[in-house]
């Protein structure tokens, strides 16, 4: 049997996310496999006994080494998939995002790249005037804000950082100070999803999404928003991620790209993503599995 979407997941708050793509599929008039850890040994050997198979992956299963077979089944026998591990990997090298959105004509924070510890124990001079008084450090390939200290202002602070990741390349970048509109901070994060963009105010602090109205939007420029996010996708290639963007005298793109995005959505946790905007991005993914049958 070939199904046309297989959904692999074993995290108990994607489980709205999941119905969401659920019904997609069946609005679409499409197929979906989902694979969970009670199915997981019996799919498996039913895929690579060419008994079930797939035309399209929709992976959530990272992280959980047992679930590794499937997206290579797919890489192997061709089959589409959304987010391919390889262009994730890519893609999550904040040093080489850094570079790559300058190359096409984005702006980023003032940033000094470092190589990782293992390569330069020693780092050469550097001149930490062009970042302030206070500046960021985060590992290149960090995520979640594992290892990112904010609010550094010596170089101590950063030949001790690179010691905790020391096979990472590091960052050092200056503080982005947003301007304020109506009283909040123009901070922002836009999520992206085959070609549609959703952006909304985030507050740094709460962690907590208010989507932007077409008001705001058309009242305050903030159009360029979604014009940012689609050139990330441009350059990044990612089927879906969310980028942080803040406004300064122009739109600085702060935190790159995200592509392993946290699903809960905001009906259930204070701090996750606006029920309307989780359920069009689960649409807009089965879409992807309708124009791959």
């Amino acid at each position: 049997m070939r199904y046309d979407l297989c959904l692999p997941w074993y995290w108990e708050y994607d489980d709205v996310f999941v119905g969401m793509v659920e019904r997609a599929c069946i609005e679409e008039g499409i197929s979906l496999w989902q694979i969970k850890p009670d199915n997981l040994l019996e799919s498996i050997t039913a895929l690579y006994k060419g008994i079930m198979t797939f035309k399209t992956l929709l992976h959530r299963g990272q992280g959980e080494p047992t679930f590794d077979p499937i997206p290579r089944w797919a890489r192997e026998f061709g089959a589409r998939r959304i987010n391919p591990a390889e262009v994730s990997a890519w893609s999550e090298d904040k040093a080489t995002m850094h570079l790559e959105l300058i190359h096409g004509g984005l702006h980023t924070p003032h940033t000094v790249l470092l190589a990782p510890f293992l390569e330069q124990p020693v780092i050469p001079q550097i001149d930490l005037s062009p970042l302030g008084e206070n500046f960021v450090i985060k590992p290149s390939n960090g995520g979640g804000g594992e290892g990112v200290i904010v609010g550094a202002s010596s170089i101590e602070e950063i030949l001790h950082a690179r010691m905790e990741f020391p096979e990472q390349k590091y960052l050092v970048q200056a503080h982005v100070t947003p301007q304020v509109i109506e009283e909040s901070p123009a901070w922002f994060r836009v999520f992206y999803a085959n070609g549609e963009t959703y952006p909304c105010w985030w507050d740094t602090d709460t962690h907590i999404y208010t989507m932007v109205t077409a008001e705001e939007e058309s009242q305050h420029r903030l159009g360029r928003l979604r014009d940012v996010t689609k050139r990330i996708a441009s350059i990044c290639k990612l089927d879906w991620f969310s980028t942080e963007i803040a406004l300064t005298d122009e739109f600085v793109v702060i935190d790159y790209v995200n592509d392993e995005i946290d699903t809960r959505v905001q009906s259930q946790a204070m701090d996750g993503v606006p029920d309307e905007i989780m359920n069009s991005i689960a649409v807009q993914l089965v879409k992807i599995a309708r124009e791959n049958l």
